[in-house]
């Protein structure tokens, strides 16, 4: 039986893991969550892990406590999250925490031998090469969780990487598809947040209604895949049945296909190479009748282009791209500034950093300190000309 561990193990990815656990099986033995000890205490009450952790450490005594009668180790901080990263028996390490926080514990899994399956995008965003360079060191394997890099490994299968021409990263266009850069202008959080496939975190649906999700995508698949980011293209897919496709060099289209259901793609990295039968929802191709495909709009959503300057640029410009983002992201989602305030604090920023190339973990995490304290600074500008 295939032993596991969930770093942020609340969040929606988390739970989604735990729900395939419990279909397959599986032995959990380390779960993770930022500040939700109440579900932390259910979860750990169902799945008896060997050890739990919270970030937040003033929570650390009221969950023990609480477990007091359960043989369970309770860490705390990030030194907690590290211990449950690393932690012996464990198979694959299943990373699901939110922004960079998932970057120092997955390292920490992959030089303890750990196989990571991957629902953290900043992870590789902002440290791909030392993330990939150290599972290839190890021996270990980087199995992805997103539906868009699981379609891309699932139709890579049987194929060798230089065969491919393009890699065809689909997008639903967010719950703002279809409008230009001045009607988004006074769009609301709650507008934000009523994404049309699938449900997830306030963090990602954000990034989702912005399109940085889709860029934060394109570096990701840069280092999964080994593919030039001028051969990643973003196609907008609103019905988000086809996950991704693979264009090959012989003009040969593969697509992966299936449900906005996340659970599949989960299964599959804790599965692989293995399919397993489960009950989880199927795509009925006759009732859905057809599917379009579009180009996306730089112009109304400029994330994106950051994105791709940002990979090109290489070095720690991803680092800062993606931290100015969730302090940008933060801001609007506490209504301190506006929807299209997020790419306009994201801009300043990048230009105002000098990048630093092939950074290691100390540079990374510097450019990223600098990089939110530079993004409040900017927010207070805005506050100022308004």
């Amino acid at each position: 039986m295939k032993k596991i561990s969930i770093l942020g193990s609340t969040g929606s990815i988390g739970r989604q893991t735990l729900d395939v656990a419990r279909n397959l099986g599986l032995d959990v033995l380390g779960l993770s969550a930022a500040s939700n000890i109440d579900l932390l205490e259910q979860q750990a009450r169902e799945f008896k892990p060997k050890a739990v952790a919270v970030l937040d450490e003033t929570l650390a005594d009221e969950l023990r406590y609480r477990l007091k009668k359960l043989n369970i180790e309770v860490y705390s901080g990030k030194e907690g999250l590290n211990k449950i990263a690393v932690m012996e028996g464990v198979d694959t390490v299943v990373v699901s925490v939110v922004g960079i926080a998932g970057l120092v514990p997955t390292l920490e899994a992959i030089n303890s031998g750990k196989n990571i399956a991957l629902a953290n995008k900043e992870t590789l965003v902002t440290a791909g090469h030392l993330v990939t360079e150290a599972a290839e060191k190890k021996g270990v394997k980087i199995l992805p969780v997103d539906s868009e890099h699981s379609a891309i490994f699932q139709c890579l299968a049987g194929n060798q990487t230089k065969s491919i021409k393009n890699i065809l990263l689909t997008a639903s266009g967010g719950p703002f598809r279809g409008m230009n850069a001045d009607q988004l202008k006074d769009v609301s959080v709650e507008q934000a947040l009523m994404h049309p496939n699938w449900k997830m975190g306030k963090k990602i649906t954000i990034d989702s209604a912005t399109l940085m999700n889709k860029g934060l995508e394109i570096i990701e698949a840069r280092w999964l895949f080994g593919v030039d980011g001028s051969r990643i293209k973003v196609v907008v897919h609103p019905q988000s049945v086809v996950h991704s496709m693979v264009e090959f060099c012989d003009g040969s289209i593969l697509a992966q296909m299936g449900s906005p259901d996340m659970r599949i793609c989960i299964q599959y990295a804790l599965t692989y190479p293995k399919r397993v039968n489960n009950d989880f929802s199927r795509l009925d191709l006759v009732k859905l009748g057809s599917f379009t495909f579009e180009e996306p709009d730089f112009n109304a959503f400029p994330c994106l282009k950051m994105a791709y300057d940002a990979l090109k640029v290489g070095g720690t410009a991803p680092v800062v791209l993606n931290a100015a983002n969730e302090v940008a992201v933060d801001m609007f989602l506490n209504r301190r500034i506006g929807f299209m305030d997020i790419p306009r604090i994201i801009e300043n920023v990048l230009s105002k950093h000098s990048v630093t190339e092939n950074p290691g973990l100390t540079e990374i995490m510097e450019a990223d300190k600098w990089a939110r304290q530079m993004a409040e600074s900017e927010e207070r500008k805005l506050e100022h000309s308004r």
